[in-house]
């Protein structure tokens, strides 16, 4: 028996007009099969013939919705849209990027007619135009991708090829002489090594490149030639760089300029360590945003300013230490952990010293008290530590604290000694090798005249009155109020010149300040007012009477306990005494007319930053 053949079609209504239909033929079998004799067999009925049928064009499928597009000149964004219409792109052809294919959804716009629909569909005016303009965007696009494949493979061979050219240093030249840029000057017409950074580079034809060197001393302009520009060190060399420049050291023709003068033309050159194409400026440059230029300071440091403020840092540093050197000062270094305050609890960082509680510490005062009896005036510069979660221009976190104590003194004579101190740490910095910095970063500053001008607090108070300085709320300063930092940058900036404000209320001052004997509610306590900054300097006379002591321990209740040894030393052979504090990066912040006091430290540290 043989199986049918048949040809047929599965039609329906749905896609009868929207497809081009075939029928397919079923498979005829090549070897007809006997039937079995063993008992007699009755022929299967005959099924229906059946076909698949699939459309040429296209298969039949469920067709997708798609959403159409929505934009707004008014209310869309093109950078933070999403075509909704809740969330809109800003202009129809991100629209059209956005979707990147034609034919493109439905795009509407902004509905022209007042109090009807939201949006209306966009004209075909305007899509066939943009559509124009989508189209050339994409040629555009493609043509620059393909310039740029041709130029990656181009670039790509000379790299290749690049490796088989070396250079070698002539051993028949004289010994180069290695030296650090700033002493260069000596070396004129010598051969020399120099070893550094790439801190530009530019590159003129194939056979000639100009870059200057940096090496934390100063820096060089060096000249690559021929072979020295066809290696592959070469061809890949990259600003922050460290590279070995060997060369004649020669003056610069008459009429050009090069840092000191002179410049190297290169004999032979090594590349020391290599540095991604486009060096610091894959990761920050001058337009980044604070945020970023923090988080990459690790890079920012290397910029000329940056370093020119870490030189001029160095020399503030090494000035006050020769001035405390030159005034019979002693150096200690007090520890930062601690288990006591000095300037109020709130601004404390706690820790867990192996099961006790500790800070670290706000100041190095109270040691430096403990220090007067055996070495007599004595001073550090350490760190210190405020917790407190201030924002301004004038606040870190730690700050490096230059802090001194005076035995056997008046409240008279710590004025002197503030006065003496900021006049004379100014005019050895202006004096040194690094002077010449401070003038290039702050061309107007000028070391201050002694004496300062010196005001007490309520002194300030009636000048904050009578020159419309007030408070946040409008209201005038009364008696006991705190000045802020931007109403007391007012008064001294108003003022203009250095200003000890002195006696402030008890009330508002730490426990260990010493009473004005002839107006015991304020306290022989000074800040020293610069102008830009505000406050640089804290300081005041200390209490040395055990029980006043005990009476301020009582008022701001504070334990006496872990104070022991502080107490000792008004029962062993007390005395008149009285300090000071210093925040450095305060005083380069006056010293350099800088905006924000965090660029004047290395690694700032604040309520929003503890990296890098």
């Amino acid at each position: 028996m043989l199986r049918l053949v048949s040809r047929a079609y599965r039609v329906t209504a749905s896609n009868l007009q929207s497809a081009t239909y075939r029928p397919i033929q079923t498979t005829t079998p090549s070897v007809l099969r006997p039937i079995p004799t063993a008992a007699p067999v009755s022929p299967p009925p005959v099924s229906k013939p059946t076909a698949v049928v699939r459309p040429i064009a296209r298969t039949m499928t469920m067709a997708t919705e798609v959403q159409p597009l929505y934009t707004s000149d008014k209310l869309g964004s093109d950078d933070k849209g999403e075509g909704t219409a809740d969330n809109p792109f800003k202009t129809p052809l991100q629209a059209m990027r956005h979707w990147a294919k034609e034919p493109f959804p439905t795009i509407y716009v902004d509905s022209k007619e007042e109090g009807g629909e939201k949006f209306s569909v966009i004209s075909q005016a305007q899509l066939k135009k943009l559509t124009k303009v989508y189209n050339r965007e994409i040629s555009k696009s493609k043509g620059k991708a393909e310039k740029d494949a041709e130029e990656a493979a181009k670039r790509a061979a000379n790299l290749e090829d690049s490796k088989s050219i070396t250079i070698s240093e002539d051993p028949s030249l004289p010994t180069a002489k290695q030296a650090k840029i700033s002493s260069l000057g000596e070396l004129r017409d010598e051969r020399v090594k120099v070893f550094g950074w790439v801190h530009r580079l530019r590159r003129q034809g194939k056979n000639l490149i100009f870059l200057v060197l940096r090496d934390g001393t100063g820096f060089l302009q060096c000249v690559l030639t021929d072979t020295q520009c066809k290696t592959y060190d070469a061809l890949l060399l990259a600003t922050e760089s460290s590279v070995a420049i060997f060369g004649t050291l020669t003056a610069v023709p008459e009429g050009k300029e090069a840092p000191g003068g002179h410049e190297l033309k290169a004999d032979y050159w090594e590349l020391v360590g290599g540095s991604p194409a486009g060096g610091v400026d894959n990761l920050l440059n001058t337009e980044s945003n604070p945020d970023v230029m923090y988080h990459n300071r690790h890079m920012w440091i290397r910029g000329e300013n940056m370093s020119k403020v870490l030189k001029v840092r160095h020399a503030t540093i090494k000035a006050f230490r020769d001035h405390y050197y030159d005034k019979d000062y002693v150096e200690v270094t007090p520890p930062t952990l601690v288990q006591c305050q000095v300037e109020g609890g709130s601004t404390l960082f706690k820790l867990n010293y192996f099961g006790d509680e500790a800070y670290l510490t706000q100041s190095s005062q109270l040691y430096l008290e403990t220090c007067i009896p055996a070495v007599g005036n004595v001073y550090c510069i350490a760190q210190s530590y405020r917790a407190e979660s201030s924002h301004t221009r004038r606040h870190l976190s730690e700050f490096t604290h230059i802090e001194g104590e005076l035995p056997f003194i008046t409240f008279d004579d710590l004025l002197d000694t503030l006065e003496d101190l900021i006049v004379d740490t100014a005019t050895r910095i202006m004096n040194s090798k690094h002077g010449d910095l401070v003038r290039e970063l702050n061309p107007n500053f000028k070391v201050p005249q002694k004496p300062f001008k010196r005001m007490d607090y309520r002194d300030a108070l009636e000048y904050c009155r009578e020159n419309g300085i007030r408070k946040e709320d409008g209201t005038t300063f009364e008696f006991g109020d705190d000045i802020p930092e931007a109403p007391e940058r007012k008064m001294t900036d108003m003022i203009g010149v250095p200003i000890l404000l002195c006696r402030f209320p008890k009330a508002m001052k730490s426990f260990y300040m010493q009473p004005d004997k002839a107006d015991p509610i304020v306290t022989e306590s000074v800040d020293c007012l610069l102008p830009n900054v505000g406050e640089i300097i804290g300081g005041s006379m200390r209490i040395y009477d055990e029980q006043e002591l005990a009476a301020g321990f009582k008022r701001e209740g504070i334990s006496p306990e872990n104070y022991y040894w502080y107490v000792d030393q008004r029962k062993y052979g007390t005395c008149p005494h009285g300090g000071y504090g210093l925040g450095l990066e305060r005083y380069l912040m006056w010293l350099l007319n800088s905006n924000n006091i965090r660029e004047n430290c290395l690694y700032p540290r604040t309520a929003e930053r503890c990296k890098p």
